[in-house]
């Protein structure tokens, strides 16, 4: 086997992983842990988005029969901090739009990024309520005594209040927290008890979302978008919206940890109750194209006369890896697939040369020798092999003549001359394999974190984790890649000496859809790799020369 042949079997490999590694992003991130618990009563359906969720006390079918369907859309209160601007509604007290001020749309910078959002296109909203006789669901109304809130300079949080409709089983009030530089929100009931007996009831903490991905994805580097829920005993698993259409869906639904979210690209919404309360998770369709995903609470009974409080934090924002300081396993919605062993130290020595240099495309060029440093012995022996091979070149060539199309002693005779020679023809290709792992890894680091989102580098590039808008960079990797065939010793095959002339265009076209971050790296090791090749080339041909002098 020549090099040349030992070169397309790397191109083969290299397709291989990157055929293996999306088809592993597709699959759930962990094999999921089937708890068997007894199956989900139907319950009613709200107006338009959702259907309240099964709850864990006795009383749960009668409270579910009673909901009544409403068609109210309710006015609109609008909350505004130093981060985030949201909008709840006095129907249910939903959150039904949160924008972020600090985070830029998909198509245009100069709008705020938009994440709940109820359109006719597009549903992704938050809805919580309880579930008890004569207790308020998403369905009830409620009133405030405001529709306009906002965080005042110095002010480091703002409340607002809604109240529901008195009765003689209960006063509630539902209490939304917002924190200054903080996308963290604070969803909270006060329950006080107006009746004469004990009241047990459940509070439930939803969202409902469409299968729709988010604007701004690439078709052809597709990411996931969908429920993900996290406990001790299941660890990360995300659920897919095919799987919850065939009913294939398998996670531990009663748990006294954890937390459910929704994901898309660079961006998670998730429930996050306290350790140590037992819960229970679900996941279902809906009428409409719609899906939920949410956790349900008991709430210790209640005192006639007394008074109760849940409050369940709600974390809506960019997904980063130090999410895991606000609830543990959070931080795996970034996801860097089944390489987060190698992404995760990859872009946090990233994230360290960018807290030096300020630009998150001279991190990656940094980053990227490091790199080559990192793996230097391995390609300078492969140079070196490959030099060895340009050398010999000549007397393959002689070889083939000799020896016509008598494969066997073709391949007898090219074996002996590598032995004499002392050349490996697998040297030049196997520490290359060794690398593949590394460059999907760090693709993933680039692809996954939102904060090389819209990271600006120099001139045309004002955002590496997209494509080079004029494709000038893919066209500077092809001119690398065809200059280090140059270096390279020519295919003695015909065939392949023309498919070696167009991977390069290949290669190129590819790479026209990557992230411009990845095209950097590659650029900046094609450079580095050209200029190590060239010296050990020419190094080893200067040698060669003087030993036949």
């Amino acid at each position: 086997m020549d090099l040349q042949r030992l070169f397309l079997f790397l191109i083969f490999s290299l397709s291989v992983f990157l055929l293996w590694d999306g088809w592993q992003r597709t699959q759930h991130s962990v094999t999921p842990v089937t708890v068997e618990t007894g199956s989900v009563p139907t319950s009613a359906q709200t107006p338009k988005v959702s259907s309240v969720p099964a709850t864990m006390t006795e009383n749960r079918d009668a409270s579910v029969a009673a909901v009544q369907q409403k068609s109210s859309a309710g006015q609109k209160i609008t909350v505004k901090t130093n981060w985030l601007i949201a909008e709840l509604s006095t129907a249910g007290g939903d959150l039904r739009r949160l924008k972020f001020l600090q985070q830029f749309d998909a198509k245009d910078r100069n709008k705020p990024f938009v994440l709940l959002q109820e359109q006719e296109a597009h549903t992704y909203i938050a809805q919580t309520g309880l579930l008890g006789s004569g207790l308020p669901t998403h369905n009830a109304d409620y009133t405030t005594t405001s529709n306009e809130y906002q965080l005042a300079e110095g002010q480091e949080v703002l409340e607002v209040r809604l109240q529901a409709a008195e009765t003689n089983v209960a006063k509630v009030n539902k209490v939304y927290t917002f924190h200054r530089s903080s996308y963290l929100i604070d969803v909270a009931y006060e329950i006080e008890n107006g009746g004469n007996a004990p009241l047990s009831s459940s509070a439930y903490f939803q969202f409902v979302r469409d299968k729709t991905p988010p604007e701004g994805g690439s078709k052809f580097v597709p990411t996931y978008t969908g429920p993900a829920i996290y406990t001790e005993q299941g660890k990360f698993q995300k659920v897919d919206f095919s799987d919850i259409d065939k009913g294939k869906v398998k996670f531990p639904q009663n748990a006294n940890d954890g937390w459910i979210g929704m994901l898309q690209h660079y961006f998670v919404a998730a429930w996050l109750p306290g350790d140590k309360t037992q819960r229970e998770f679900y996941i279902k369709p809906l009428e409409n194209g719609l899906y939920s995903a949410g956790v349900i609470l008991p709430i210790s009974a209640i005192a006639p006369g007394q008074k109760a409080k849940i409050n369940v934090p709600l974390y809506a924002g960019p997904a980063q890896t130090s999410l895991d300081k606000i609830a543990p396993g959070l931080g795996l919605t970034v996801d860097y697939g089944w390489l987060t062993i190698l992404s995760t130290p990859l872009f946090w020595v990233l994230s360290l040369l960018q807290g030096w240099v300020q630009n998150w495309g001279i991190a990656i060029i940094l980053l990227t020798v490091l790199i080559k440093l990192v793996f230097f012995p391995l390609s300078a022996a492969s140079y070196r092999s490959m030099a060895k091979m340009r050398v010999v070149a000549p007397k393959l060539e002689k070889i083939k003549q000799q020896y016509g199309e008598d494969r066997e002693r073709l391949h007898k005779a090219m074996m002996e001359l590598y032995k004499t020679e002392k050349i490996n023809p697998l040297g030049g290709c196997l520490p290359m394999l060794i690398q593949i792992p590394v460059f999907i890894a760090l693709y993933w680091a680039i692809l996954s974190s939102v904060e090389l989102r819209y990271a600006p580098f120099f001139g045309w590039i004002n955002d590496l984790s997209a494509a080079d808008p004029y494709y000038i960079l893919p066209l500077i990797m092809g001119a690398s890649m065809i200059i280090q065939s140059k270096l390279s010793p020519a295919p003695p095959d015909p065939m392949q000496a023309k498919v070696m002339q167009i991977m390069p265009v290949v290669f190129s076209i590819v790479f026209f859809f990557f992230p411009a971050g990845l095209v950097l790296y590659s650029i900046t090791n094609n450079g580095l790799s050209i200029a190590q090749q060239w010296y050990i080339t020419r190094r080893l041909e200067a040698g060669t020369k003087g030993v036949a002098a």
